[in-house]
């Protein structure tokens, strides 16, 4: 594996870009770890990444694109049964949807959460 197609030291960048506040850069190097992920078959990480990713549109105020990102994350998660970590993606899909005042879309989402909530609750 060449260094350019390293996701964790693309993830660190990330990250590193993140804290400094250089969102742009940030989720472009998100994202592109997250395809590296998702082509290594590291589901998980794939989805953290697309997270984080959908954290800096939302930091950026770009609530659609976020939205979108959140729930492609909760969507990889729950592929592999990650559903708690899915849970708070669509949390905060559901967030996004409420700057947006796209009230059928929190409503749709409050349902779903709700829903995965009370099957995780039944599995203890």
């Amino acid at each position: 594996m060449s260094e350019k197609e390293d996701p964790i030291k693309i993830h660190r960048e990330g990250t590193t870009l993140s804290d400094l506040g250089k969102y742009e850069e940030a989720i472009e190097k998100f994202l592109e770890a997250s395809q590296l992920y998702k082509k290594y078959g590291n589901v998980f990480d794939a989805s953290y990444t697309l997270f984080k990713a959908a954290e800096c549109s939302f930091l950026v105020e770009d609530y659609e694109t976020a939205a979108e990102r959140f729930l492609e994350s909760a969507e990889l998660a729950f592929s592999k049964g990650f559903d708690r970590f899915a849970v708070s993606a669509l949390e905060y899909a559901r967030d996004c949807y409420k700057k947006l005042d796209n009230e059928e879309k929190v409503e749709e989402l409050e349902k779903k959460i709700k829903e995965v909530k009370d099957k995780l609750a039944k599995s203890f």
